[in-house]
């Protein structure tokens, strides 16, 4: 029987390009698809900030951070809620990521060149008791070069296989079926794409100029999620959260569509967990976008004041950075699909981070000129561009003026001047003494006690109406489409599970198309640092699973 290669990779991110540099270094032959231009190779990867979660790592030693393998793992069962009777896969590999967190996650990465900011990020951090979500300590370790830095080993090592002649780049070619031979999958079908010349992340059309049909041995899915399908976001949002958004910004291109998914459910494939999503609820629209509807997620520190859409709190512990589920569940409730920050330019210039490779030049041209340029300046370049041009950006020099602009942005009277300066005042009124009853401002008395925050994530404790801090800024936050947290069901092996419960015979999947793992390693919520990660982990053990079931 005559194959085109040993193994068939479906989706260049970074789950397809990790399981193909590993079948690479077993010597099989490889042919990666994928539906997009060359130049997007990558995927979502490439746009990303490069987070990655570790345990107990030396950057976290070094931050006088005390993790473990048991914390760890006790927030991530904390916080991933498994309660299903599909959740036993998920579980397994959430065990296994841990594992490999605390283990040789790290020194793998690095003996490939992979390099890390030295101060730990603190993301999701809970608020809720030791068994809930959350991580307890400090585990966002950003990648020197961000997204690309990430990208760029695996992708050296599948060229290297290219030139040895073990893979072949098939760029505009989108899948269609998925065909078995004698029971077991071996045939990939599509259409060749017309060519394109759109640069990263932009639409590059989807005229076809011809059909394709490619055999291998073993075929491996790693074609993403569905986040920039807005249908489909809809059409999967979970019950428990109400109704779905009627606005919504997308955090990935229009290519993570989700299609590939609904076709190796029709070769057989359990896909579980599709209610199961992670949505940010801090997202605003790119003034440059580059995708439609292109967002970008604020990455906050503790001390912006959140408020709904008619000028009220958000209830404890829904502060900036502690509990993105429970903040999009609380949001669907209100009846609105919109949420704000109010803050100063004290805290925007010392608190707001961007996420995104293109929103940190610094840390992703890997100049520590910058990135100390940057911690100097009053406010960061790109934040002062949002600040600038932002659509969702008022900026004002006092409190009557800013609730008129925020009303001007929704184009609704949804804000009373009374309302908001309440809520201001009373939080304000709790920054005089070190102690208080207000949980948010405890929380940003507590940040300032680990070094990191304190240095570059943290503003000294002060009244949001202090003349002294600068114009006061409001920022409208949207819903933000990013990941799916479900998806194909998969063993240990990444192997691809039938509705029975048996590996679909030849199919493998990795990446978010396992729902990292497992058809949804993350159970409900994730810690964040896990996507790439769990790309990375994923996407290594389907390509050496493959490269060991071929001949």
């Amino acid at each position: 029987m005559t194959y085109d290669a040993d193994v068939i990779v479906i989706g260049a991110g970074l789950a397809g390009l990790v399981a193909t540099a590993e079948l690479v270094d077993a010597g099989r032959k490889v042919i990666l698809l994928d539906q997009e231009p060359e130049q997007s190779i990558g995927g979502q990867a490439h746009w990303s900030f490069g987070g990655l979660f570790f345990v107990d790592s030396p950057e976290q030693r070094r931050m006088r951070i005390k993790d473990s393998h048991a914390l760890a793992l006790q927030d991530w069962l904390g916080t991933a809620g498994f309660d299903r009777e599909e959740d036993a896969w998920p579980r397994r590999w959430a065990e296994a990521y841990v594992d490999f967190a605390a283990g040789e996650k790290r020194s793998w990465l690095h003996r490939q060149g992979v390099r890390f900011f030295p101060v730990v990020g603190w993301a999701e951090r809970g608020g809720y008791d030791a068994n809930g979500h959350g991580n307890s300590v400090p585990r966002f370790h950003i990648t020197w070069g961000t997204g690309p830095g990430l990208v760029a080993p695996f992708e050296r090592r599948v060229r290297e296989g290219v030139a040895r002649g073990l893979v072949r780049l098939a760029f505009r070619h989108r899948v269609t079926g998925l065909a078995a031979t004698a029971g077991a999958v071996d045939t990939v079908t599509g259409e060749i794409l017309e060519p394109s010349d759109a640069v990263r992340g932009a639409a590059s059309g989807r005229e076809a100029t011809g059909t394709f049909s490619l055999r291998a041995q073993a075929v491996i899915v790693t074609s993403g999620g569905i986040g920039g399908n807005h249908d489909l976001v809809r059409a999967q949002w979970p019950a428990r959260l109400g109704t779905p958004p009627e606005r919504m910004l997308s955090g990935v291109p229009a290519h993570v569509d989700g299609l590939m998914l609904g076709i190796a459910e029709a070769a057989g494939a359990s896909h579980i967990n599709k209610d199961r999503m992670w949505h940010y609820t801090e997202g605003i629209q790119n003034w440059d976008p580059i995708w439609s509807k292109h967002g970008i997620r604020i990455l906050p520190g503790p001390s912006p004041l959140w408020l709904d859409a008619t000028g009220k709190r958000l209830p404890v512990p829904l502060f900036p950075g502690f509990d993105t589920l429970g903040t999009l569940d609380h949001i669907m409730k209100t009846g609105y699909d919109h949420t704000w920050f109010v803050l100063n330019q004290r805290i925007i210039g010392k608190e707001f981070a961007l996420s995104g490779s293109e929103q940190n030049p610094d840390l992703t041209g890997k100049s520590v000129r910058d990135v100390i340029t940057r911690a100097r300046q009053a406010v960061p370049g790109p934040v002062k561009a949002f600040m600038d041009r932002g659509a969702d950006f008022v900026v004002e020099r006092d409190l009557s003026a800013l609730v008129r602009g925020m009303n001007a942005v929704t184009k609704e009277d949804l804000l009373d001047e009374a309302t908001v300066r309440g809520e201001i005042v009373a939080r304000d009124r709790e920054i005089a003494n070190p102690f208080t009853k207000d949980l948010q401002v405890t929380a940003i008395h507590g940040a300032r006690k680990y070094l990191g925050d304190k240095l570059i994530r943290t503003a000294v404790p002060h009244r949001i109406l202090d003349p002294g801090a600068g114009p006061l800024i409001a920022v409208r936050l949207s819903i933000l489409t990013r990941k799916s947290l479900g998806g194909l069901e998969t063993d240990l092996s990444s192997r691809v599970l039938t509705g029975t419960g048996e590996p679909l015979p030849g199919v493998y999947a990795a990446g978010e198309a396992a729902g990292f793992g497992g058809g949804g390693v993350h159970g409900y919520r994730a810690l964040e640092g896990t996507f790439l990660g769990g790309c990375i982990f994923s996407g290594r053990a389907a390509g050496r699973a493959a490269a060991k079931s071929v001949g």
